[in-house]
């Protein structure tokens, strides 16, 4: 089948690490490439943010990026890209207009927006069937505010155009069961909910190859992007309990602006947990390595006693299952994805969010005792290779597909002559004055 994948801020050829890229991108690239390999023909739809990009770029066999102009050729914030929706969402239309995809699956709040109503404007130039559209949101506005409050940068539109869309679309993959429980409480019936997790390359991360080499007797790696919630700084301060009580253990952490720390300096995040790490004690038991690439992981994983992940919450969370693919235990927070895809006490420990000396205790004791920590690491290829392999999730998602495209024929365009048509747009613009009456 063909499959049109949007993800408009996410590129699958972007480097990893830096603010707006992360999982989302590595989970559109890894089950693109899953799909193309059972057969089908995907293209990747993504918003131009630098002007040398082509417009069309072939990522791997099946699978071609096509880069949308939508706003300026430049970088731009994620949570600054949605003025700019309503162009992405015409150059989406025309395009399927012509070359028209069996299924479109959005990927974030936006991305699902436009395709909702790409996919409206080509129902209304043809009168035909309407594409389905399923929608994988990645992180839930309702929950970012409730962790940030008013820290959260999300444009204010989000708060009731993310359920809209959640209720507009054809099918909502969730990532997790804590996803699921939210989408409901968001009014999108259960029955439109499938949960389909990220997944992992266990080709490439992998226990055994090359193992970078350390600098202390232990070691404990930190990789995601560097944003406050993703609790860096918890990580540090665990750190530095381990260190004051008298382990040699250094901290790596991975992420941030620039590919290998060439940004670094400048990157406001860095600033803040240069001076945490100063202020504690152990800025030099601590090493900021910027964004490195994914072929650069594996040997940077194997390289640590214990993987920590420490977020205030967490969608899903890919790093752990490259920890785990790798062998490596995990200490995770116990939030979101990180409660299903990390076992307590058989591939690694959980612990509260925001609680450094929990941190600090489970690391311990994983550093105590390497019998554990060898144990943890099996069980946790084990568990990665039985649940996680993109092979598998593509397979899952092929499924989700599938349904929707068996039951296409009832969902047909209402002819022009009956009534006029309301668009996704028309829809939330309604939704958004019944939001605006209720608050006055």
């Amino acid at each position: 089948m063909k499959i049109a994948m949007v993800s408009e801020h996410a590129s699958p050829l972007a480097v990893l690490g830096g603010v707006d890229a992360g999982g989302q991108n590595v989970h559109v690239a890894e089950l693109s490439g899953a799909l193309a390999d059972r057969g089908h023909e995907v293209t990747v739809y993504t918003r131009r943010d630098d002007a040398a990009q082509p417009v069309r770029v072939l990522l791997r066999p099946g699978v071609e990026v096509v880069h949308v102009d939508a706003g300026p050729a430049r970088a731009v914030p994620k949570d600054e890209l949605f003025p700019y929706m309503g162009t992405f969402a015409s150059v989406l239309a025309a395009e399927w207009f012509v070359d028209r995809p069996d299924v479109v699956h959005g990927h974030f709040w936006m991305s699902g927006h436009a395709a909702l109503e790409a996919v409206a404007q080509v129902q209304a130039r043809t009168g035909g069937v309407r594409i389905p559209v399923v929608q994988t949101f990645h992180a839930l506005g309702v929950v970012k505010r409730r962790h940030q409050g008013a820290a959260d940068t999300s444009p204010a539109e989000r708060e009731w155009i993310e359920p809209a869309v959640g209720r507009s679309v054809d099918q909502v993959v969730a990532t997790c069961s804590d996803e699921a429980f939210e989408l409901k409480s968001l009014g999108v019936p259960l029955h439109r909910i499938s949960v389909v997790p990220c997944g992992v390359d266990t080709s490439l991360f992998r226990p055994d190859g090359p193992v970078e080499d350390r600098t202390r007797p232990f070691r404990v790696l930190s990789a995601s992007r560097l944003v406050r919630r993703k609790g860096v700084g918890t990580t540090i301060a665990a750190l530095a309990e381990l260190v004051h009580a008298g382990r040699d253990v250094e901290l790596v952490v991975v992420g941030g602006a620039g590919v290998a720390g060439a940004d670094l300096p400048d990157d406001p995040e860095y600033q803040r947990l240069d001076a945490l790490a100063r202020s504690l004690g152990v800025r030099d038991h601590v090493t900021f390595r910027g964004q490195l690439g994914q072929r650069d992981m594996p040997a940077v994983y194997r390289s640590a006693d214990v993987v920590v992940c420490a977020p205030w919450y967490e969608p899903f969370g890919i790093v752990p299952l490259e920890a785990m693919a790798c062998g490596r235990p995990v200490v995770a927070s116990s939030v979101g994805g990180l409660i299903d895809t990390v076992v307590e006490d058989a591939t690694g420990l959980h612990v509260p969010p925001r609680d450094e000396r929990a941190v600090a205790a489970a690391v311990g004791a994983l550093l105590d005792d390497p019998e554990r920590r060898e144990a943890y690491g099996r069980a946790g290829r084990e568990r990665a290779e039985a649940r996680y392999t993109w092979q598998k999730v593509a397979a899952d998602s092929e499924r989700v597909y599938e349904r929707l495209l068996a039951g296409t024929g009832a969902v047909t365009a209402t002819p022009a002559t009956a009534r006029p048509r309301t668009t996704h747009a028309g829809r939330v613009a309604r939704a958004a004055q019944s939001t605006e009456r209720t608050a006055r």
